[in-house]
């Protein structure tokens, strides 16, 4: 049914239809859709305090719920909206950014505060459009759906006309039609070819040493189900990346963990060893594979994955398969046959090589040591999270911490920074909006709680209630590797000016913007915080006093970093 209203209206029930329950903005665009969302919608308004920070709330927020965030900016503020939706598309999450933009009347004018920020945005997102006329509105906010749901799921940019988007305050004969398959990944459930997965079941059933790694669309396909019923019906060892590391328990017997840069050496080792490697729903990235030197070279691959363009794309000789994940997994199920005791010697093989990982971390994992060692801190929490938790983890240092040394349990999950540092802190805020019955917990360094410190009162003032987790060794120690070989191997002179913090509490940061803050000296106090971080309304910052001499193993198993 068409009516006659404003774009601003036409906004408002439009984001409600499709299932939008918060926007995230930093204030003044599309004014009166705010304020039409106040009137005739259940939407929340998260003002954040930096454009940036807003873009990463919808992130957790899609990461968490699979469901398009949206985030909103200014014109003067839209290069800062671009800049954060850098890790949305590496992390293929559907973010849907609009900004406001140039008038059309006084382009090239040096009209205030006018740039052309239009084409920052081509190499972030999945689709750039520009909205010009009203009546393009509805055309384009479909569109936009529908594009941020399929394939390789990604963000994109509407620019709507006029600095603060006032194009919103036009009239027009408008109707809401509301697509609902485009309101979630994933939209479509993509059947691969019959002959391909009849191939590559012949593969893996002829395969002494194959192994599953699982990517991130297998997570985004809800297909750990179908992955875990086939890795145990053939007995095949499951590795994952960051992003699936929650698709399979940390502790299950096929479990390796996650292989990589960020990686178990336990992994590593069963990766190479392998003579078949099937990828499902990864890009194949340089961090998962150690800069492709895993798996090892004459591995025969096989890849699954939702988007053409990646199948078979860093393995010449690949056997693809083009569709969604849950389906074309549950397709093998239905056309192999159970090899589970034929590779009994196999999963043995690969089990000692998780034994000996466990072995090997058994003192640093149980460690009692003050400043507290970061993977006590992980162990804590694998044996203290919540059995419908949520973690949140940012990059460096601590995705390397979490994706090593953290155990999750079925029904938990695992979201993870894809490389901007400080996406932690705006990210849980987005996750904890979206899921707000289950449990939240962020681990972040103290150098990227930094990033974004101003959006804990914005958590205080929506009483958002995130456990907020703080390695804090007041540096930032990862960066060693890199300064180390550039003062000739040994760190001397001035190098502390280079990746040394002050010694902040952040107790007292955390309470003076209304906050809850807990700090943890003794590892022995570190699960009662949590359980008091989770069980405490509005957001909890735990301050963990770390050892700064700490450092994760990089590309275990493969080399070690000076």
């Amino acid at each position: 049914m068409t009516t006659r209203m404003t774009g601003a209206e036409f906004l408002a029930d439009t984001l409600q239809g499709y299932g939008v329950s918060h926007v995230f903005l930093v204030p003044a665009v599309l004014s009166r859709t705010l304020y039409e969302m106040e009137a005739r919608t259940s939407i929340g308004r998260i003002v954040a305090h930096g454009e940036k920070a807003a873009a990463y709330m919808a992130d957790g927020y899609a990461r968490a719920s699979g469901k398009p965030g949206i985030c909103m900016a200014q014109s003067v503020g839209a290069a800062n909206l671009a800049a954060g939706l850098r890790d949305a598309y590496m992390a293929c999450s559907p973010v849907i950014a609009i900004t406001g933009g140039p008038y059309l009347h006084s382009r090239h004018k040096n009209q205030y505060q006018q740039i052309d920020d239009f084409p920052i945005f081509e190499p972030l997102t999945k689709y750039n459009a520009r909205v010009d006329l009203p009546e393009r509105i509805p055309e384009m906010i479909r569109q936009a759906f529908r594009v941020a749901t399929t394939g390789r799921p990604g963000p994109v940019h509407l620019e709507f006309a006029g600095h603060a988007a006032e194009i919103e305050a036009t009239e027009c004969v408008f109707e809401v039609v509301v697509e609902e398959r485009f309101s979630h990944v994933p939209a479509f459930r993509v059947h691969p070819e019959p002959a391909a997965v009849h191939a590559a079941a012949e593969v893996l059933a002829n395969a002494e040493r194959p192994i599953i790694v699982a990517g991130g669309g297998v997570r985004q396909s809800d297909a750990a189900a179908e992955l875990v019923a086939l890795a145990e019906k053939m007995g095949i060892p499951v590795a994952t990346s960051m992003n699936a590391k929650d698709v399979i328990d940390g502790l299950h017997p096929l479990s390796v963990g996650v292989p990589g840069l960020y990686g178990r050496k336990s992994a590593n080792l069963a990766v190479m060893e392998a003579d078949v490697v099937f990828f499902v729903g990864s890009k194949t990235g340089s961090q998962l594979t150690s800069d492709w030197r895993v798996p090892a070279p004459g591995a025969r691959v096989i890849h699954l994955d939702i988007d053409p363009e990646e199948l078979g794309r860093h393995y010449s000789g690949a056997l693809c398969l083009l569709g969604d994940a849950k389906v074309a997994l549950g397709a093998l199920m239905e056309v192999t046959d159970a090899t589970a005791e034929r590779r009994r010697s196999w999963v043995e093989r690969v089990q000692r090589f998780v034994a000996d990982w466990r072995e090997g971390y058994a003192a640093a994992l149980g460690s009692d040591a003050v400043p507290i060692r970061p993977e006590r801190l992980c162990s804590e929490l694998s044996q203290h999270l919540p059995s419908d938790a949520i973690v949140v983890s940012d990059t460096g240092h601590s995705g390397m911490w979490t994706g090593i040394y953290l155990d999750l349990k079925r029904g938990q999950s695992f979201v993870r920074c894809a490389g901007s540092l400080g996406w932690g802190l705006p990210a849980a805020l987005g996750a904890q909006l979206a899921v707000p019955d289950r449990p939240v917990v962020m681990f972040s360094g103290d150098g990227g709680f930094y990033y974004h410190l101003a959006e804990l009162e914005t958590a205080a003032r929506w009483g958002i209630g995130a456990t907020l987790i703080v390695n804090n060794n007041r540096s930032l120690n990862q960066e060693r590797y890199i300064f180390a070989p550039a003062y000739g191997g040994t760190l001397h002179g001035r190098h502390t000016e280079l990746w040394h913090h002050r010694d902040i509490d952040f107790v007292a940061v955390a309470e003076s913007l209304g906050a809850t803050g807990i700090r943890v000296k003794k590892p022995g106090d570190f699960a009662a915080a949590v359980e008091q971080g989770i069980a405490t309304p509005g957001p909890t910052v735990i301050d963990v006093v770390s050892d700064i001499d700490a450092m994760a193993p990089f590309s275990e198993g493969l080399t070690t970093a000076s």
